[in-house]
């Protein structure tokens, strides 16, 4: 599969994270944004490249968890993009 394939199957999947975890916490991160300001979002994106760090520092990566928290992290660059463009 070519990887211009692949970047739509990795977004597709990232727009089903987005819709489920929207479903089951509402818009937290859009309400954050509102009431705190860009620096919420921040410190969201902060939280889980710290996660990665952690993941990264262990003698053995756990691959689901890695895929994960870069798949979070991707939607929290998203969600702040939509935040900054409303």
């Amino acid at each position: 599969m070519n990887k211009s394939l692949i970047h739509e199957k990795i977004c597709d999947e990232l727009n089903e994270l987005y819709i489920t975890k929207n479903k089951e916490y509402g818009d937290s991160f859009g309400k954050a944004y509102e009431d705190i300001g860009p620096i919420s979002a921040i410190t969201q994106i902060y939280h889980k490249t710290q996660r990665l760090v952690n993941i990264y520092s262990k003698d053995e990566i756990v691959h689901e968890s890695l895929i994960d928290n870069l798949k979070d992290l991707a939607n929290y660059a998203i969600m702040t993009i939509i935040e900054l463009e409303e």
